[in-house]
């Protein structure tokens, strides 16, 4: 059974960092490319970033770029993101994804979705 378990959300102050863990189990990382979307109340879901099983390339959406890092660790099956300089604008619920590289990049659907886990950006 394929399972995707995110953790690491929470509160944060406006500057403030924090690292979302993404637990893959059922399926090994090096057979799809791993990542995160957010939606916020109100708005529409957004692709945030993803890795290539393949190369390890990555994908950041512009709001992001230079503050989010995303990384994996084939050994422990687990995808992270690494958000700093965070805004209030980064309030969302993070969702870990797996999918192939086409569907990433060709906004297709993803083929497995965690639960979510909440990050609240506030002073």
């Amino acid at each position: 059974q394929v399972q995707l378990v995110e953790s690491g959300g929470g509160l944060v102050q406006p500057g403030g960092s924090l690292r979302l863990s993404c637990v893959v189990s059922g399926f090994t990382l090096d057979n799809y490319a791993l990542g995160w979307f957010r939606q916020a109340p109100g708005r529409e879901r957004e692709k945030v970033s993803f890795i290539s099983a393949k190369d390890d390339s990555t994908y950041y959406a512009d709001s992001v770029k230079g503050r989010f890092t995303i990384s994996r660790d084939i050994a422990k099956n687990t995808v992270y993101l690494r958000m700093s300089s965070l805004k209030p604008d980064d309030t969302a619920v993070y969702y870990c994804a797996a999918g192939t590289v086409v569907a990433w990049y060709m906004d297709y659907g993803m083929d497995s979705w965690g639960k979510g886990t909440l990050v609240t950006v506030s002073s």
